[in-house]
């Protein structure tokens, strides 16, 4: 006779997450923040993107960013350059962040007056997909170098994200990357995902994001 338990788990491992994500959720709608969770894998161009973003809000709403990364500050100093409230996260070996985690930030950050709050998530297609933080919306960058078979590899992270953005489109001249093979694989993943090709780089495509970014934010505010 074997000498162990055997014990039925009933309760997800996320449930505890994600009753405070929506907690937090409720929060930033009551005081009218609107949060953004970045997501992509490193090098993808995130930060370069969330200069341009600013550049092309910052004079209509108030912007405030959180920069997790498992070390270093290079992103912040980059951030805080545009003028904008910015604060560096250090998860300590942790390769996602969570409802709490993210509360945390934000009470570093001091949402209080902030239109737009931008979390820059650690560079990571799998475990960020897998942690509800508490946001309004969910945003991924796919950039060309990486190719286009990534919503085939990573499902989940293409599955909860909002809209796409595919980054360096720039360079699509020099990779094998079929743009529309994204569109149809993402679309099969998540038929109301919204895909928009950018460049970081030139300035292309970001006024379309903007634009997606300033009707989430008037809706989020008016629901």
């Amino acid at each position: 006779m074997d000498n162990y338990k055997i014990i039925e788990i009933k309760e997800s491992v996320f449930e505890n997450n994600d009753r405070r994500a929506e907690l937090l959720r409720e929060e930033l709608k009551q005081q009218k923040t609107f949060l953004l969770n970045l997501m992509s894998s490193p090098g993808s161009g995130k930060t370069t993107t969330l200069v341009r973003t600013i550049e092309a809000l910052k004079d209509e709403m108030s912007i405030g960013i959180m920069e997790a990364d498992i070390d270093s500050d290079v992103d912040a100093k980059t951030i805080s350059k545009t003028g904008a409230k910015v604060i560096q996260l250090h998860t300590g070996g942790m390769c996602h962040l969570d409802a709490e985690m993210t509360r945390q930030g934000l009470e570093g950050l001091d949402t209080k007056g902030i239109d737009l709050a931008i979390l820059e998530n650690v560079g990571n297609l799998v475990c960020p997909a897998e942690f509800d933080t508490g946001a309004s919306k969910n945003a991924m960058i796919l950039s060309v170098p990486e190719g286009d078979d990534k919503p085939l590899k990573y499902p989940l992270m293409f599955s909860i994200v909002d809209v796409l953005l595919i980054n360096k489109i720039d360079a699509m001249g020099f990779f094998d990357f079929d743009l529309e093979a994204v569109r149809e694989r993402v679309a099969k993943l998540n038929p109301n995902i919204r895909v928009i090709p950018i460049s970081a780089k030139t300035g292309e495509g970001i006024e379309q994001w903007a634009d997606w970014l300033r009707t989430e934010v008037k809706k989020w505010n008016n629901s």
